[in-house]
């Protein structure tokens, strides 16, 4: 269980210049972004009515010098280009700047999706993300948004084209020819993951709840969350243990540990090796939650063994730790203390913060990668960086500069790379965009920037942590995002609706969607070992969840396993759009991420883990 971070007392002097990811700070290449204040909390206004259904005609482009439709009242309009300048693209989407003007301090913005008169595409950009068909139209007027907007359009500027004697920012196409198609839109819709689409139907097979593990008996709440499965066992955190169980059930091993676990790590390698971060003991009439979370632990868990364990130290006292991950063969945790590092074979101290650094590393991303998020500078205003590292020093392989005015950075994948951030309008998220950064130079670039729209679509990250998303998948070229719940338009279909979306990473635009079953809903689970996104339908009043894999391509879903009605209470309190759930060998892996006292009035038996399958 993450600590929530202390903010540290802001350093003497002028902020030091971004650092790298481990050694001495590095000398950023061209000046800095100032920085966003936040303003004051306000209650939004009104929002403002809807704009029309998908397919209704859209009106027409004001004439010349009139500011476009659902443009912000006050923003500046973009001036003619000047003789012999390329014509200018019309308004972008929400969150993307309109043409500037000299000295123009912000742009105009257009309403979320209106629909652009059609423009030839110009070299070297990208277009804004196209509504998905059947989203709900309109956009927030609110501050929030505004302040999104600011936020977000120093990340968009490195993508200007420059052309004559002006800069200009291009647009592609309006999108009507891919909505007008359906479901799926975009020329490169087919392959998806390493999945063709277009595949055999899988069959449907009716699961059954193979084994369970029971829900302790604590006397207060204790975190008990992590869970992995490898071809030999599946592996569950439990109170100041780890438990492995063969995938029949059973219980295989046992490893104490010192105290509760804090983080576990989502990674493991190939050969099921992974690590947690735990509590430097128990609780106790000294100390009533336990120890700080300093030890690291390497665990083998096909093997059922502990590897190692290690603390990093500044000065005499060891460091706290918010999280670990594992990628590239190494073991790295970090938290508001900063990042250290080791290796995951034999426990060699690779790095640890140094003192009187004004960077630190907040956290990691692993898997096959290594990527550090590190925060600079004054912890209120800091200059945050996404960095790519070479896992066996910390030597720091690419660098993208988050901009200013963001304060927490989520890695939703190191490969390919797409982070998280919130610049406002996230709805209690922590995601209101995700931007997608190349890093295969030494200066990360942003390729695309999607949006979840003030709550339109409802993924879900941490506040504060580095991994732990939820409520998405991604694939090698989609980022798939559960939509809000919204009225079925059936009167046959009793209860709400939503969509799993999915947008082109190198666009981001929407390429289609995959429709939900009225009275739940449809969360991304992740994507199987052939590259198909993998959806999580929740229990509905009279059926069990279901698990359904989307074709990429025609976005139909297929369902893979039906769960029986009987257990659907019990499985509604392990759903994965709260806890991180498992689909591996065409099995489903539910665990719960705390254990609590038992309640007096409680709907279903209250679970540990839940497996479900077929056989």
């Amino acid at each position: 269980m993450s600590q929530p971070p202390q903010p540290p007392q802001p350093p003497q002097g002028p902020p030091a210049q971004p650092g790298g990811g481990f050694g001495a700070p590095q000398d950023p290449s061209g000046p800095v972004p100032p920085g966003f204040g936040a303003p004051p909390p306000a209650q939004p206004p009104a929002a403002p009515p809807a704009g029309p259904a998908y397919g209704y005609p859209q009106a027409p482009p004001p004439p010349p010098g009139q500011p476009a439709a659902g443009a912000a009242y006050g923003y500046p309009q973009a001036p003619p280009p000047p003789p012999g300048a390329p014509q200018g693209p019309p308004p972008a989407g929400y969150g993307y700047p309109a043409q500037p003007g000299p000295g123009t301090p912000d742009m105009a913005t257009q309403a979320f999706g209106a629909v652009q008169p059609p423009q030839p595409q110009q070299y070297g950009m990208y277009p804004p993300p196209a509504p998905f068909p059947g989203a709900p139209g309109g956009a927030g007027g609110d501050g929030k948004a505004k302040q999104r907007m600011a936020i977000i359009i120093s990340a968009v500027v490195a993508l200007v084209l420059v052309v004559g004697g002006g800069v200009w920012f291009a647009t592609q196409g309006d999108g009507k020819d891919d909505e007008a198609k359906g479901t799926t839109g975009g020329q490169d819709a087919g392959k998806q993951g390493g999945a063709d689409g277009g595949a055999k139907a899988p069959a449907t097979v009716d699961g059954k709840l193979l084994f369970s593990v029971d829900q302790p008996t604590v006397d207060d709440l204790v975190g008990v969350k992590g869970h992995w499965v490898t071809d030999q066992v599946y592996a569950k955190v439990d109170v100041y243990k780890l438990v492995g169980y063969g995938l029949s059930g059973g219980q295989k091993w046992e490893i104490p540990l010192d105290g509760e676990v804090c983080w576990a790590s989502r990674q493991a390698t190939a050969d099921g090796k992974t690590a947690v971060v735990v509590k430097d003991g128990k609780p106790s009439s000294e100390k009533k939650y336990g120890g700080p979370c300093s030890q690291v632990v390497a665990i083998d868990l096909n093997k059922g063994e502990k590897l190692w364990q290690k603390t990093a130290k500044a000065g005499d006292q060891d460091i706290r730790f918010d999280e670990v991950t594992v990628g590239g063969g190494t073991v790295a945790a970090g938290g508001t203390s900063g990042g250290a590092a080791w290796a995951l074979a034999d426990g060699k101290e690779l790095w640890k913060p140094k003192p009187g650094e004004d960077c630190r590393d907040d956290g990691y991303g692993g898997g096959g990668k290594l990527v550090a998020v590190r925060r600079c500078g004054d912890y209120s205003r800091p200059q945050m960086q996404v960095q790519t590292l070479n896992p066996e020093s910390g030597a720091v392989k690419s660098v993208y500069k988050v901009p200013a005015g963001l304060q927490y950075v989520h890695i939703a994948s190191t490969d390919p790379l797409v982070i998280a951030v919130d610049a406002g309008g996230s709805t209690g998220s922590s995601a209101s965009d995700f931007l997608v950064i190349d890093d295969s130079a030494k200066e990360g670039k942003l390729r695309s920037k999607i949006s979840t729209e003030n709550g339109k679509f409802t993924p879900r990250c941490p506040s504060t942590d580095v991994e732990g998303c939820l409520k998405l998948a991604i694939t090698k070229d989609t980022l798939y995002l559960p939509s809000e719940e919204h009225a079925s338009g059936n009167t046959q279909q009793v209860g709400r609706v939503n969509e799993i979306v999915g947008f082109d990473l190198a666009t981001g635009q929407s390429k289609g969607k995959a429709e939900g079953t009225p009275g739940s809903t449809l969360i991304p689970l992740g994507a199987d070992k052939d590259g198909y996104p993998i959806g999580y339908q929740e229990p509905t009043y009279k059926a069990g969840g279901k698990v359904v894999r989307i074709d990429p391509k025609s976005f139909k879903t297929d369902v893979l396993l039906k769960n029986p009605a009987a257990t659907a209470d019990s499985e509604r309190r392990l759903t994965p759009g709260s806890h991180y759930g498992l689909w591996s060998q065409g099995r489903l892996y539910l665990g719960s991420s705390y254990a609590n006292k038992a309640r007096s009035v409680s709907f279903g038996k209250e679970y540990l883990a839940m497996i479900f399958g077929g056989s």
